[in-house]
């Protein structure tokens, strides 16, 4: 499915370790979600010290994605794929040991460093492999195993491993080796070489890609928002833990991952620009909704349709960020990647410091979420302004 429109000089095995990639950080962005209501009751973190812990990691996304743009672009994308796989099976293996919130905020900001290169030279990898026809659908195929990983983290923690976030680690950590050893042993495209650098005045003096990079900021703000405090606000409504889990799982997660899957031949004959719009409007009115209700099943239904408003965003937008700049793809995505996790160091502080001390004060501070959604719109409106 995801080998329709890739370049025929690629082969399967060089999309099976891009699928893999990607599927792995999936599972780590559930991870703080999903292992945050445990570490808070072991070492009695504050909503304000889970909101630093996430600070940590956007620090790390932002400074991996940023940086590893123009690895990529002159060493290769496996290069940069094999360094934040490494990263990621250390941290995790650590994880486990840490003593405290220090340690775990410089574990979190590691796992951050290995997410941003992963998640950036992964799709960074597909772009540069297929037609601008079918880019925005192969991204978006690529990155429903995004999806399917997100989902699976939570669910196993609730119904495998008894909510052990140590045991979550460790098994996040074995398939992360497994999915390093598979992108060693793959076949990829040689680097675009130095050259790539004197273009790069073309890519940072365009409006195009900051106007790219600010839609993907207030996407990440919403998105990550949600992974990192649903399980929190949901169980302050007094939603059982293990529900609030699977309904993170079986609901936003799930949602994502069909969602992408039922965008895909849509993008074929609609413009990416179009989707992202009706997808910002949907986000603005789902995630309003989902933080009335303290009814699990009607938070289940709403937090699933939320995931499918949000699914076509990212990858959408990064197709639309590879077709504008094809000669410097790595660190043009590696740029509105950036400032997408941006949006994820910005929005987790203010939304642990409006909760103060208080779980319960989520439901207000997470408005920020809906409220990022509607400034979504108009920036959407610019971008097709400015793509004229």
């Amino acid at each position: 499915m995801l080998a329709y429109g890739v370049r025929k000089d690629l082969g399967h095995v060089l999309i099976f370790a891009a699928v893999l990639a990607i599927f792995v950080y999936g599972m780590l962005a559930a991870m703080l979600g999903t292992i945050l209501p445990e570490l808070s009751d072991r070492f009695r973190l504050t909503p304000s010290q889970n909101g630093a812990i996430a600070f940590a990691q956007a620090i790390g996304l932002t400074i991996a994605s940023v940086g590893v743009g123009p690895l990529l672009d002159t060493q290769g994308d496996k290069v940069g794929i094999l360094l934040g796989l490494a990263l990621i099976a250390i941290a995790l293996f650590l994880l486990p040991r840490s003593t405290g919130f220090g340690a775990i905020a410089v574990l979190l900001f590691v796992l951050g460093v290995g997410g941003g290169i992963v998640v950036t030279g992964a799709n960074a990898l597909v772009s540069g492999g297929v037609t601008d026809a079918h880019r925005a659908t192969a991204l978006n195929l690529l990155n429903l195993f995004f999806g399917l990983g997100g989902l699976a983290t939570p669910f196993i923690s609730a119904n495998l491993l008894k909510r052990s976030s140590f045991r979550l680690c460790y098994t996040v950590a074995v398939l992360t080796v497994g999915a390093l050893i598979v992108n060693l042993v793959a076949k990829m495209p040689a680097p675009a070489g130095g050259a790539v650098y004197a273009n790069a005045g073309s890519v940072l003096g365009h409006p195009l890609i900051w106007m790219l990079g600010l839609f993907l900021f207030l996407y990440i703000a919403c998105e990550v928002g949600v992974w990192n405090w649903l399980p929190r606000h949901l169980i302050a409504q007094g939603i059982p833990e293990s529900r609030a889990l699977n309904i993170l799982s079986l609901g936003f997660a799930l949602g994502l991952l069909i969602g992408r899957v039922g965008v895909a031949p849509i993008l074929i004959h609609v413009p990416a620009i179009d989707v992202t719009l009706a997808a910002a409007i949907a986000m603005a009115v789902t995630t309003f909704l989902m933080l009335r209700t303290n009814r699990p099943n009607v938070a289940w239904v709403l937090v699933f349709i939320a995931g499918v408003s949000m699914a076509p965003v990212f990858p959408t937008t990064l197709a639309i960020v590879g077709t504008a700049f094809p000669q410097m793809a790595g660190t043009a995505i590696g740029l509105a990647i950036t400032c997408g996790w941006a949006g994820l160091a910005v929005s987790s502080p203010i939304i642990g410091a409006m909760a103060g001390g208080d779980p319960k004060r989520l439901k207000n501070a997470l408005l920020l979420i809906p409220a990022s959604a509607v400034l979504m719109v108009g920036v959407n409106v610019a971008i097709r302004s400015a793509m004229r």
